[in-house]
């Protein structure tokens, strides 16, 4: 692997607790899928299959975090309701998705979305 090459990505979401946590993997990866959920939330465990299946069949790092062991990732990223999906580019913040459920293919397509 070239230095200009991530670290391969993990076939199953990885679960973090940190802002720094999500700091270092976007710094370590080209592409991070952030899903933001808190516990109890219905639509939240719905969609973490979804994650697992996106995981599999793409090449991004599918990451979760709860905001309430890091305000400052809600903050940060002005979260407001959840499920929402981060998606970070080279270490950049290039896209959201916070429109609740969504399938496996809705998420596929909104990491694979080459209009961005």
């Amino acid at each position: 692997m070239s230095s200009t090459e991530s670290a391969t990505a993990p076939t199953k979401p990885v679960r973090i607790d940190t802002a720094e946590e999500l700091d270092a993997l976007v710094a370590e990866h080209d592409r991070v899928l952030l899903d933001i959920y808190t516990k109890g939330c219905t639509l939240c465990q719905s969609i973490e299959p979804v994650l697992g299946n996106v995981a599999k069949a793409t090449d991004v790092v599918v990451a979760m975090i709860n905001p309430q062991t890091d305000m400052s990732v809600a903050e940060r990223y002005t979260i407001r309701s959840v499920p929402t999906l981060l998606l970070f580019e080279d270490g950049e913040l290039v896209d959201r998705l916070a429109d609740g459920f969504q399938g496996a293919q809705a998420v596929v397509d909104f990491v694979e979305n080459e209009e961005r």
